[in-house]
């Protein structure tokens, strides 16, 4: 490949959304007749939105769960100890009133910086607390073994982060599950005209995870070194039980007006909520609860030639903050380094570097089969 010039895609070979920097590699991408993705598409629609209608609808729905809650919890706010979750946390106790139920699956690979946010927020917002933390020899094995199915370093996390607030929620009676981040704003496989309706049965939102995030079922990870005993955390109730629950679930970003960098500087300001170097990104807030991003953004680009800085990027552009040629510089230079903590991850899995980058090669369809 000839040496880049500014403004210009990392691989001429692949189509990219003509406004944003985003490549059709990206899973599920769709382009219209003028080249334009779905995100950016999205983006217009969410400035026509009538916001302040939406956040009396969103009046509304907690009021009916406050109403029906009884001694109960109002609601359920999963919550990782990043930007997103104590964001949503802030809201539903300050904004709303609610007396939700915090809950946390660990992922095991907490940064000093997203710990210490987790635990702030929790104090400081005076909720109660649930965690489960799998043990390390489990998360080492699964890091191995979801990178070799599906070429994921990360599958535990994604897994858990739906399984274990469901399970959670049907041992409890919790009949309202608050998420944070609208899928229209970021993935480019939904936009908000497509949004039907914004609450959703724990059926739907489980199966937005499980075609996005997951794309494994917790069965394939069973092996010689895997238990499914192991596994008891990371499967959702089955669809029966979900039903019979009748739990509802929504995304807060489909009420109100989701802007990444004023929650940033809102949570630093309210509750010192910390940013910090995060590895795969230009962005000191996104993942920083997190060691282990910048192996998994990392892993993306292996397989799909662009990584998360590109995602951000995007964003960027769609907001108007850069234009699409300093997305396209920023984003070309970051999502190609190699990040310190693939030693870590090749340390616990036993990997070399070799087999890594050849799992990924081998995870590429498309496209990106001819990336170098």
């Amino acid at each position: 490949m000839n040496e880049r010039k500014f403004g210009e895609p990392p691989f001429d070979f692949l189509r990219y959304c003509t406004r944003c920097c985003m490549p059709e590699t990206n899973e599920g991408m769709e382009f219209d007749e003028m080249g334009i993705c779905k995100a950016c598409i999205s983006q217009e629609e969410k400035m026509r939105i009538n916001w302040v209608k939406k956040r009396e609808e969103f009046r509304e729905i907690l009021d009916q769960a406050k109403a029906e809650s009884g001694d109960n919890y109002d609601c359920m706010v999963p919550i990782s100890g990043g930007k997103d979750s104590a964001f949503q946390l802030h809201v539903l106790t300050r904004v709303y009133g609610m007396n939700p139920l915090a809950v946390t699956f660990s992922h095991n690979w907490f940064s000093e910086t997203g710990w210490d946010n987790l635990w702030n927020v929790v104090e400081k917002l005076n909720v109660d607390h649930i965690m489960y933390t799998p043990k390390r020899s489990l998360v080492n094995n699964l890091a191995r073994q979801s990178l070799s199915l599906i070429g994921d370093s990360c599958w535990h996390c994604h897994a858990g982060v739906l399984s274990f607030p469901l399970q959670v929620a049907v041992k409890f009676g919790i009949k309202l599950i608050i998420w944070g981040e609208s899928p229209a704003e970021f993935s480019g496989r939904d936009t908000y005209s497509q949004k039907e309706y914004s609450v959703k049965s724990a059926v739907d939102i489980a199966n937005v995870f499980l075609k996005g995030s997951i794309r494994s079922g917790a069965d394939s990870m069973i092996s010689e070194n895997i238990s499914k005993s192991e596994l008891r955390m990371m499967y959702p109730p089955t669809r029966e039980e979900l039903l019979a629950s009748g739990i509802s679930a929504l995304y807060l970003g489909d009420f109100m007006f989701w802007d990444h960098e004023r929650q940033a500087e809102f949570l630093a300001k309210e509750y010192g909520w910390k940013e910090d170097i995060v590895e795969g990104t230009y962005k000191r807030y996104k993942s920083v609860e997190c060691k282990m991003p910048g192996v998994h953004d990392y892993a993306k680009y292996l397989k799909r030639g662009f990584g998360r800085a590109t995602d951000f990027a995007s964003q960027d552009v769609r907001a108007g903050l850069m234009t699409r040629e300093e997305a396209f510089d920023i984003a070309s230079k970051i999502d190609s380094e190699r990040p310190s903590a693939l030693d870590d991850y090749l340390k616990i899995t036993s990997y070399t570097e070799d087999e890594f980058r050849a799992i990924l090669k081998a995870k590429r369809n498309g496209k990106a089969k001819e990336l170098p």
